[in-house]
């Protein structure tokens, strides 16, 4: 009985090991491409050449603002705003002018002064270092300017008196307000009005 039954016993079966299959990363053609080319954006532009803007013209007149206001209008419906402004322009050359302009809003005042400005330029008659052969003195409205050679003492000047100097390029000089205003737009005013003394002025050993 014992030895049937051991006989008929099944034998257990074997443990299989599981097999495991390798995942193979896909990677697009794309990327590939790409990753030919330099990798990106570096490898596509890399045998670009950067473009260059083009340099913009240098214009003919400088210009500075020497007053800048904001006028208030009383109307009917209301109060009204406008921007008031005063600037030089020159081409630090001899050629220099005083412009004022009036608008509702600041880029066109500029605009305005600016052509105001070119419409009332004057040519300062120089000498050969850029200077003036002789005092002058002038009187706009309460301001009143003395402006004179200064050998070897650069711009020796003040207020917006000064930059009416500088913009005409004007070298060694010296200009002395006499008066005690504090306007500006007035000081620039007598500062051409003096250098427009200058027009009939012979300078030797240079022809006019």
């Amino acid at each position: 009985m014992t030895e049937d039954a051991n006989t008929n016993i099944p034998a257990k079966p074997t443990p299989v090991a599981p097999v495991v299959t390798p995942v193979v990363a896909v990677v697009p053609k794309a990327r590939e491409e790409r990753g030919g080319r330099g990798g990106g954006r570096g490898g596509r532009g890399g045998g670009r050449q950067p473009r260059r803007r083009d340099a913009r013209a240098k214009p003919e007149f400088d210009q500075k603002i020497i007053s800048l206001r904001r006028v208030t209008r009383v109307v009917a419906g209301g109060r009204r705003f406008s921007f008031s402004v005063a600037l030089v322009a020159g081409n630090r050359k001899g050629t220099v002018g005083v412009g004022q302009g009036k608008a509702g809003d600041t880029p066109l005042a500029i605009e305005k002064a600016f052509r105001d400005a070119r419409k009332n330029m004057i040519t300062v008659n120089t000498t050969k270092k850029m200077s003036i052969p002789h005092d002058v003195e002038a009187k706009y409205a309460a301001s009143r300017v003395k402006i004179m050679p200064a050998p070897d003492k650069g711009i020796l000047a003040g207020s917006s008196v000064r930059t009416v100097l500088e913009l005409a390029g004007l070298r060694e000089i010296g200009a002395k307000l006499l008066s005690k205003s504090k306007n500006s737009t007035n000081n620039a005013y007598v500062a051409i009005k003096a250098l427009q003394k200058l027009e009939g002025t012979k300078i030797r050993g240079e022809s006019k």
